[in-house]
């Protein structure tokens, strides 16, 4: 007896990571609609595929998009900057009881999504996932996994070192936005502060190869929010690599050819500091857009098969997250080295 898969709506398809998750997925046999603004991009990434279907929806056609969130199983959302994206699309997907999961980068749009769509999702039966990308996503897991079974932490560091960052026009303007904001969230003392943070340069130290480098910190990434509701700690800080945003061809390279784009390094890691010692643990890997594209690919997956209760959740609070980056591992996105 033949079974259908769940159809997973992918909304911004035909970007460069919308393209990645939809490669995936129809790469492991599942049923998938390509959705987004642009009708003949729709209907051209379709053709290439092999005549999957489409749904054309803007972001200001709340029907449409309404439409889109009741007849697929998981929404995945690529499509930013999710300042000006992420609410229409989330609160489709919440309403029609849509599980979803999305590329978020912006703290602000995570922080909303909890404190917005929580009921609602509740409600209606949605299993939600904001910020479920290379950056934030990846951190939360980390985190996660490098914090169990630990309790009364001092502080909870996430550090990215980044080289060969190919931005999208989407990731352009996402950093060009994120950078100038005056409004930034943190978590210090125990809880969520809202407010101007000065930026600082500090050293972390990465073990080898890569050693100690000088970081940005903090950088508004949205572990701030999200790693505090599954690990106990008083206080959670980002940061990158200072020189990620030195080389040129970061802001650049728009429009270079998607093998380009994967030439990416990276490595990730935590850690987790208390009175009685610390504890730490990294990912190591390469093409930083293929390691997200990969990650919601695994939780919108997971969601159609029916894990995870209804509401808003953070990666780490909802999936077992050393088994959840093995998984990851597997499957090519990066080498794990956990405690």
């Amino acid at each position: 007896m033949s079974t259908i898969s769940p159809l997973i709506a992918i909304y911004g398809a035909t970007g460069h990571t919308g393209r990645l998750v939809a490669a995936e997925l129809l790469s492991r046999g599942h049923s998938i609609v390509l959705a987004g603004r642009n009708d003949q991009a729709l209907r051209t990434f379709a053709d290439e595929l092999g005549s999957v279907q489409t749904h054309q929806a803007a972001l200001d056609d709340r029907s449409s998009l309404r439409k889109l969130a009741e007849n697929a199983s998981v929404l995945i959302h690529c499509a930013g900057p999710f300042s000006q994206t992420g609410e229409p699309v989330a609160t489709a997907a919440a309403e029609a009881g849509c599980h979803y999961v999305d590329h978020a980068v912006e703290v602000l749009h995570v922080k909303r999504v909890f404190d917005t769509l929580q009921k609602t999702a509740q409600r209606t039966g949605a299993v939600m996932i904001p910020g479920l990308s290379f950056y934030g996503g990846l951190g939360d897991l980390l985190a996660g996994a490098v914090a169990q079974g630990l309790t009364d932490l001092d502080r909870v560091t996430i550090a990215y070192a980044v080289s060969g960052w190919r931005m999208t026009t989407g990731a352009k303007d996402t950093a060009t936005e994120m950078f100038a904001e005056t409004e930034r969230v943190s978590f210090v003392d125990g809880e969520i502060r809202t407010g101007y943070v000065e930026p600082r340069n500090v050293v972390f130290p990465f073990p080898p190869p890569l050693g100690p480098r000088t970081m940005i910190a903090p950088v508004p990434f949205p572990e701030v929010v999200t790693v505090p509701r599954h690990v106990s700690t008083r206080s959670v800080e980002a940061q990158l690599t200072a020189d990620t945003f030195t080389e040129e061809q970061t802001f650049t390279s728009e429009h270079v050819d998607a093998g380009t784009r994967a030439l990416s390094t990276f490595t990730i890691a935590v850690q987790a500091i208390a009175g009685h010692g610390n504890r730490a643990g990294r990912l190591v890997g390469r093409d930083l857009w293929r390691a997200g594209a990969l990650a919601s690919v695994e939780a919108a997956l997971k969601l159609s098969e029916g894990h995870g209760t209804a509401g808003v959740h953070s990666p780490g609070e909802l999936f077992p997250a050393a088994e959840f980056l093995r998984t990851l591992e597997s499957h090519g996105a990066f080498e794990t080295h956990l405690p």
